[in-house]
């Protein structure tokens, strides 16, 4: 369903806000792991409004739904310096491995692949810091672009999120035709695979998160187009997949 409703965007953007990147201190969330598969379709729990499921808009044309770029959004210029065009954007983080494959469609033209568009993804790390900001100042790590190919796809070689107070587990995306933003949106992670995530390695120390996707100041209106399918394990890694529509 395409978001059109100004009053929310601006609901959003206003809790962001109020949030601030000084209240977003590290906290490390409550509650029990449930046991689930090593696999993942991303048909578990959503987060969606209460209900069960989710898809991830790949099944029919729509727009995806425009979100805030939150509070840590690239200011160094990334979009114009060519070494941070990079499929591999962990700079040595620690984490579980995640590729994220994502396919970029033209709704004005019956969702064809966008080709040569820019796609730039960040994200925050294991303990949920972000570079750019903070201590992390002068670092880069979790951020990079790549160009869309014939397919309208871009590869990421990442870490599977991690999180931070008051957010459900995401990663921030912005697409940019001829330098312009078309679409900033935001992905969403399936819970059940989140909750196992952060028992393992580097991530359990942090603990789980207690923001649900229902609970999001995000997603909270449903992330039928905006939740991540998942495939692999915490043995292995995974692979997340995602159809993001635009307007161009």
């Amino acid at each position: 369903m395409i978001k059109t409703s100004m009053k929310k965007l601006v609901n959003r953007r206003d809790a962001i806000g109020m949030l601030g990147a000084a209240g977003l201190a590290l906290a490390a969330g409550c509650g029990s792991s449930p046991t689930t598969p090593t696999t993942t379709t991303g048909s578990g729990s959503s987060g969606s409004g209460g209900a069960s499921g989710g898809t991830t808009g790949t099944s029919s044309c729509a727009v995806s739904p425009e979100e805030t770029a939150g509070p840590y959004p690239d200011h160094t210029g990334m979009l114009n310096n060519p070494a941070f065009f990079r499929q591999d954007i962990t700079e040595g983080k620690n984490g579980l491995p995640l590729t994220l494959i994502l396919t970029i469609v033209n709704s004005n033209a019956q969702c064809a692949p966008l080709t040569n568009a820019n796609v730039e993804i960040w994200q925050c790390d294991a303990a949920g810091n972000y570079s750019e900001y903070g201590s992390q100042a002068s670092q880069t790590f979790l951020r990079g672009l790549q160009t869309t190919d014939t397919n309208g796809v871009v590869t990421f070689r990442t870490i599977y999120p991690g999180w931070y107070q008051g957010r459900a587990t995401h990663i921030h995306v912005q697409v940019f035709v001829n330098g312009a933003v078309v679409k900033t949106t935001q992905i969403a992670f399936p819970e059940d695979v989140s909750s196992t995530v952060y028992q393992t390695g580097v991530y359990a120390a942090h603990g789980q998160n207690a923001t649900s996707n229902s609970r999001d100041n995000v997603f909270a209106d449903g992330v039928d187009h905006e939740l991540a399918s998942l495939s692999g394990s915490t043995a292995g890694g995974y692979t997340g997949t995602l159809t993001i529509g635009v307007s161009a």
